[in-house]
């Protein structure tokens, strides 16, 4: 039996099932946190050690509207990372890796990595 395969392949049409949905977002919030997070994280660091004057400038722009916005995108991005990371993690050690459970263990991270971020922002905005 031979199948007509198309021969232009719109890749933009082509619907990912959400285990691979999962995996790309981990990879992503992954490169997020290390590029930009780190190099922040550290700049701010020094300005709070640097000097009391620094350190209230710090708490002055961490009061902004966007500033607290990027500060929840890059919780979402830690969370969905920890929650993605333990769920791989849980498939190296050969636990859930039939096919429901994979993707009930996907929707689990999507729903668990919102939820903690919903939480984690509540407290600390």
């Amino acid at each position: 039996m031979h199948r007509k395969r198309p021969k232009y392949l719109n890749l933009i049409e082509i619907k990912l099932p959400l285990p691979a949905v999962i995996s790309i977002l981990h990879r992503v919030s992954g490169v997020l946190l290390f590029f930009p997070g780190i190099p922040i994280l550290l700049y701010s660091l020094q300005m709070m050690l640097d000097s009391p004057q620094s350190h209230d400038e710090f708490y002055t722009v961490l009061a902004g509207l966007p500033v607290k916005s990027v500060l929840v995108l890059f919780l979402w991005f830690f969370m969905h990372h920890l929650c993605a990371g333990i769920r791989y993690l849980a498939l190296d050690l050969h636990y859930g890796i039939e096919l429901e459970q994979a993707r009930m263990s996907s929707r689990l991270v999507l729903v668990a990595g919102v939820v903690l971020t919903l939480l984690v922002g509540i407290v600390i905005w």
